[in-house]
């Protein structure tokens, strides 16, 4: 198991794309899918990688993990990628040692989205490393630093207004209607796409814009039914498309195609339309906003919504790099005790030998059970004290012999 000896922290890496420096069509292009991911953990050996998880969203696309370079990670990511390593290289951002360890913290804690404090990014890092580590190529220190970032978001949002108020973009989708649509009970809403995204937009159309008239439609018909059923909408099935488009007003895409589902022939002399696209790759074939009966807008324009909320939310930035400092060093703290994890077994190994009773010391099995007892709970306070005392004074070597000293000394 490559987990079984202590890692290099100067060869972790993070390489990654996201908004930026790349719009939603180049980000569209190094998107990847779950059978994707599970195609490139398998080639990871290849390529000399054994740790290492992809992170996936409409914003990013970003590889984490252990090798000799960055560009072993990126290489393998690029396998599975309509675009290319060169393109890749020339637009990401690569990370090594605590800069990469800093940098995944602030994507959990919403600091880097590119609508600050949107705590989604925390289920998608959720699901990437359950992804990687159902696959076996998640280890001790990939796991622990997982945890501590969770933790870290968890006590940003529990301790800041980070992620106060309703900004996402499915909420900034809803403002954007509600700018630029004058009487929304009056129109029919026809939303593709029932995914985590297309769920909240849903929801959102219903709780702020008080809006009923929604077509749901989702090539997995059930998830349509089942969403339509809740709250007392529409759905129709993927065959319906073509139609509900042309009676639809408002046209809501949250798909993740890797093909545009909804054609520039569909909307061809077919009325006033106004489309929201929050997919990536995008889902409305470029040449739809060439039409001049369609007014079509994008992930990227959404997010660059800003209004009282966001500023509240960077007031809070300092206090959730404090709690983010802590945790990383609480982090650090655990990786460098890992390292002398040898020096206690070798140490709680001679201390048994030590404790052994004579031959000649003929006693009873319950009072040996009990000296046995009482000397394992002496070894582990003497190798917890040890540990103690080489986590705050960062002595090491001199602490084995002590150890054993304090052990063999007499008890008061």
């Amino acid at each position: 198991m490559h987990g079984n000896s202590t890692k290099d922290i100067t060869k972790f890496f993070i390489a990654g794309i996201n908004y930026k420096k790349s719009d939603a069509a180049i980000r569209g292009q190094f998107a990847v899918s779950n059978d994707q991911y599970a195609t490139l953990l398998s080639k990871a050996p290849e390529f000399g990688l054994h740790e290492l998880f992809v992170l996936s969203t409409c914003n990013r696309t970003e590889i984490y993990g252990f090798a000799e370079s960055a560009d072993q990670l990126i290489n393998l990511l690029c396998t599975q990628t309509e675009g290319n390593a060169s393109t890749f290289t020339q637009l990401a951002y690569v990370k090594k040692g605590l800069a990469a360890i800093e940098h995944l913290f602030s994507v959990a804690a919403g600091i880097d989205s590119q609508i600050l404090g949107d705590y989604e990014i925390v289920g998608q890092i959720k699901q990437a490393v359950k992804f990687s580590k159902e696959h076996g190529y998640t280890e001790t220190f990939m796991e622990r630093l997982v945890n501590c970032v969770l933790q870290s978001s968890k006590a940003i949002k529990n301790q800041t207004n980070l992620s106060g108020g309703t900004v996402s973009v499915s909420f900034a989708a809803v403002q954007y209607i509600r700018e630029k649509i004058a009487d929304i009970s009056n129109k029919k809403i026809l939303l593709l796409g029932v995914g985590k995204i297309g769920r909240n937009t849903c929801k959102n159309l219903v709780d702020y814009l008080d809006a009923d008239h929604i077509t749901l439609i989702n090539r997995s018909p059930d998830k349509a039914v089942q969403l339509a059923e809740e709250l007392s909408l529409h759905h129709a099935p993927i065959s319906d498309l073509a139609e509900k488009i042309e009676t639809s007003d408002i046209i809501l895409v949250a798909t993740n195609s890797v093909e545009p589902t909804i054609k520039k022939s569909h909307l061809e002399g077919k009325g006033e339309k106004f489309i929201i696209d929050l997919s990536v790759p995008f889902n409305v074939e470029e040449g739809a906003q060439e039409l001049p009966n369609v007014h079509l807008v994008n992930v990227d324009e959404l997010s660059k919504l800003k209004d009282e909320t966001l500023q509240m939310r960077e007031a809070e930035v300092p206090k959730a790099m404090a709690i983010i400092q802590e945790h990383i060093d609480e982090f650090l703290e655990w990786f460098e005790m890992r390292k002398h994890v040898p020096v206690f077994k070798a140490v709680k190994t001679k201390l048994k030998e030590i404790q052994t009773f004579p031959s000649y010391m003929q006693l009873s099995p319950e009072v040996t059970a009990v000296q046995t007892k009482n000397a394992d709970e002496k070894i582990q306070r003497v190798i917890n004290g040890m540990a103690s005392k080489m986590r705050q004074n960062n002595q090491r070597g001199c602490y084995y012999i002590e150890a054993i000293n304090e052990f063999i000394a007499p008890s008061n």
